[in-house]
């Protein structure tokens, strides 16, 4: 198994747009040929579109486009935008008049940083399509539907930290199994290697971690409302072929990822979502995909925070790694 790019997998094309200054973007991965797919939605507080077509027993069977942004629901109309460029090009499901794109899209909510008023529309939703044209290299961190997103929030958002997006492709013989995740969630992010919190909710000292888990045991009674802006969404891409099924059945094994790193995941105030796509040109295993896409989509987190920059107040993986081999170092003198 070896590492490659994302962009590697033949079929695909990504591309994403941001406003640094409002701290909001979206990403948009768009397979021309269609590519079968499936969604697995574990959040309680999901912003979707077009997901009920990848049901099973529904007719369209591939899809053209997928779009991950923030925004909140307003996010949803940067969709509008890749189906305008998805048209022009007569790509999409034959009606005789005209072809429509099939897209799906899902939503973070980011509108707590940067200028709530500005968020991914039909115009940026375009404007990603056509960076897509010329994207060579996986990009991570504040791009995309990644620019606002940010984690460990259980403290308010004054303790939180930035996220990101991240992406991460592996190769095995001819079969390629990748992710790319947008990581905006409640709760910290754990490097599974080590078990040690990455990013999260820092303590008053804004220095180290808070430890959320521990903290949301210990008020266990205390129902306190934790809208305060979350939801980590992304997709499985890989060249495998499969039904719109076990594409499902590929993006709930692929939620393993999420259980790993984010703690904890699939709140009731995350609207956690994984989509998979399949471009349909190797058999595999389903079995072997499915634990392929689960540590891709680990990956892909822990890629997406240690490529974040700080932004808008909001320290970043570096910020607080830095302060920490400083206070590690400053102690061995100090012995």
């Amino acid at each position: 198994m070896k590492e490659i790019k994302l962009l590697d997998i033949e079929g695909i094309k990504i591309g994403h747009a941001q406003n640094l200054k409002a701290a909001t973007g979206c990403s948009v991965i768009i397979c021309e040929e269609g590519a079968a797919a499936g969604v697995d939605v574990r959040g309680g507080a999901p912003g979707t579109r077009e997901t009920d077509l990848l049901d099973p027993v529904n007719l369209v069977d591939k899809i053209h486009a997928l779009v991950l942004a923030g925004g909140s629901a307003f996010g949803l109309d940067a969709a509008s935008g890749v189906m305008n460029y998805l048209e022009e090009r007569n790509i999409g499901f034959d009606v005789s008049v005209t072809k429509v794109p099939i897209v799906c899209s899902a939503v973070l909510f980011d509108l707590l940083i940067g200028d709530y008023k500005i968020r991914p529309n039909k115009d940026m939703g375009y404007e990603a399509c056509i960076n897509s044209e010329n994207l060579k290299e996986d990009i991570c961190g504040n791009v995309g539907a990644g620019t606002g997103a940010t984690v460990g929030k259980f403290l308010g958002t004054k303790y939180a930290m930035k996220g990101g997006i991240g992406s991460y492709c592996v190769q095995v013989g001819e079969l390629k199994v990748g992710a790319i995740i947008a990581v905006n969630c409640l709760g910290d992010v754990i490097d599974p290697s080590n078990g040690n919190i990455i990013a999260g909710a820092l303590k008053e000292d804004m220095k180290t971690f808070a430890d959320t888990e521990k903290i949301m045991i210990s008020k266990y009674d205390n129902k306190k409302n934790l809208f305060s802006g979350n939801t980590t969404i992304g997709a499985v891409i890989t060249n495998g072929k499969f039904t719109k099924s076990q594409c499902k059945k590929l993006a709930s094994m692929a939620h393993n990822g999420y259980g790993r790193t984010m703690r904890p995941a699939h709140s009731m105030y995350d609207g956690d979502t994984i989509f998979t796509l399949a471009t349909g040109n190797v058999e595999a295993d389903i079995n072997v995909v499915g634990l392929l896409s689960a540590t891709v989509v680990e990956k892909a987190i822990i890629r997406a925070i240690i490529s974040a920059s700080s932004l808008q107040g909001y320290k970043c993986y570096n910020d607080i790694i830095k302060n920490l081999e400083a206070h590690e170092l400053a102690a061995f003198t100090k012995n």
